[in-house]
């Protein structure tokens, strides 16, 4: 995991907002019970607000976060499509994975890690790509990167985002930005178990889609009519739903709702920014850089001479708190600590700085 959420998935003092947890200890009601089907509706609603659209098809997808990027590509992209993809961390270089198991000739725009996108190297890639892809909240080096800029200059090119670690803790504004495709996760900043992929398709995309995707699972031609959007009320069985984290994801976004978008991200900016004032004051470097550092995930360089494991499971053991070991070169030599959902409060940021001072004396 790369966030602190050792002790988030129950009641207490860690944990002030139990809804979506009390909601997985609910009976469970049937994936076609009209009750659910009203849940899934409301709960689709709730995702058009955090995502910051109005895309009909806007849904979470019954898999995790890696399969919501899986579906935004098997869907959109034909054989021999030129994608541009913008790699600045792991998760680029996974778009670039899948984007080339579909069958696409992929253009990667390399990055130093730890840096944002660099829009106009990514724009004049190439000149008619069929689709621009990067990551919003780059997990791995804890950096954001200007979606809104690439929207501005896609031209006819669909626009792609990784939203995994930004919705719901940083600004989002899907249509606004010019975000065709879109797929996140749960278990970040909306504070959910692990389970569901969030995911948005404009009517723009959907209509350039692959007419049979090589995945039938994640055909959103099969899950609109499952999730009512292809002939109103009335739905087309593709699969049993996850009823329970469903209804989970519910009540995590009625908490969201009811506290407001901008407090909820501004929440996340204080917890951030007295994290990582504090780390800072301890002497430790942070990795992102300045500038572009995500207030929900702080990324600092190990110090010298320390040992990433051993301060990583004293964190654990003593406190209960966990923080991630970095990605790929950085695996031992960055930490990724996370402030998101339930945990993005200054109590928060405090008790990890203190676990820390002691941890380094």
């Amino acid at each position: 995991m790369t966030i602190v959420e050792r002790h988030l998935f129950g009641p207490g003092p860690s944990n002030p907002y139990p809804e979506a947890t009390t909601a997985l200890a609910q009976p469970l009601l049937g994936h076609l019970d009209p009750v659910f089907l009203e849940l899934m509706d409301e709960t689709c609603d709730g995702l058009r607000e955090v995502w910051g659209t109005s895309n009909r098809r806007t849904l979470p997808l019954s898999a995790t976060g890696s399969a919501g990027m899986e579906a935004a590509f098997v869907n959109t992209v034909h054989p021999g499509d030129v994608v541009v993809v913008a790699v600045n961390g792991l998760f680029g270089q996974r778009m670039v994975d899948v984007a080339q198991r579909c069958g696409a000739e992929v253009v990667a725009v390399e990055h130093e890690w730890g840096t944002p996108v660099d829009v106009d190297r990514v724009l004049s890639a190439h000149p008619s790509p069929a689709i621009i892809a990067a990551v919003h909240a780059e997990t791995s080096t804890g950096v954001r990167s200007d979606v809104a800029a690439l929207g501005a200059g896609k031209g006819d090119a669909l626009l792609l985002v990784d939203a995994v670690t930004s919705i719901g803790g940083i600004e989002v504004r899907a249509d606004d930005w010019g975000v065709d495709i879109g797929y996140a996760g749960t278990q970040k900043c909306l504070g959910v178990a692990p389970g569901l992929a969030p995911f948005t398709i404009s009517e723009r995309a959907f209509e350039r889609r692959v007419e049979k995707p090589r995945s039938w699972y994640l055909d959103l031609g099969l899950l609109g009519g499952y999730v009512g959007e292809a002939s109103g009320r009335q739905r087309t069985y593709h699969h049993t739903a996850p009823t329970a984290m469903v209804a989970s994801l519910h009540a995590a976004l009625g908490r969201i709702r009811a506290e407001g978008l901008p407090a909820v991200w501004e929440r996340h900016a204080e917890a951030g920014r007295i994290l990582q004032d504090g780390l800072q004051d301890l002497g430790l470097e942070l990795f992102a850089q300045e500038g572009s550092r995500l207030p929900e995930l702080t990324t600092v360089t190990v110090p010298e001479g320390v040992d990433s494991a051993q301060v990583r499971a004293q964190l654990l053991e003593r406190h209960g708190l966990e923080i991630g070991a970095g990605a790929g070169a950085y695996a031992a030599s960055v930490w990724r600590i996370g402030l998101m959902g339930h945990n993005a409060r200054p109590d928060a940021a405090l008790l990890v700085l203190a676990a820390l001072r002691e941890a380094l004396a």
